[in-house]
């Protein structure tokens, strides 16, 4: 195999890990695989690394999030408000170039909250149609999230394609 051919499939390895720890709810796996200040070249001594913008995330209708506190902020919240979580990933596509990979892809999104009145079964699940792009630098502990970007796909109503609404 070529080296691209291996890039293509770490990156691909990587992108699904990132996925699977938002699923399983683990927020420390969640947490290594985002870019640190010194996976940059940062010196944490005269910055603080939670405060460095050295990576960004903006959520489906969120504001953009910038430096590892608001990114890992914004996840811990996910995780504590959310009981089940399942992404099926469609139309993915890794490019790599150098040390730079970019994954665009459609999350096909399942969860469910908390059960009403705090009972011992699941809220009811929601699906949602996001489309996402995972930007990936290479380092030293290999592939490591740079930035994700997640927009929500809008469903066509009835009068989106082409019909009339009665008078």
């Amino acid at each position: 195999m070529s080296a691209p051919h291996l890039d293509v499939e770490e990156v691909e390895a990587a992108n699904a890990v990132y996925y699977e720890a938002q699923e399983s709810g683990d927020f420390e796996r969640l947490t290594s695989l985002w870019l640190t200040p010194s996976d940059l070249g940062v010196d944490e001594s005269y910055h603080d690394p939670a405060d460095t913008g050295v990576i960004s995330c903006v959520h489906p209708g969120w504001p953009v999030l910038t430096g590892r506190g608001e990114v890992l902020r914004s996840y811990a919240l996910i995780m504590a408000n959310t009981d089940y979580i399942q992404f099926f990933l469609t139309d993915t596509h890794v490019s790599v170039t150098g040390d730079t990979a970019v994954v665009t892809c459609t999350e096909n999104i399942l969860s469910g909250g908390p059960a009403p009145d705090d009972g011992d079964e699941l809220g009811p699940l929601v699906g949602q149609l996001v489309v996402a792009t995972n930007v990936f630098r290479r380092t030293a502990d290999g592939w490591k999230l740079w930035s994700h970007h997640a927009s929500p796909v809008l469903a066509e109503t009835d009068e989106e394609e082409g019909e009339e609404s009665p008078s």
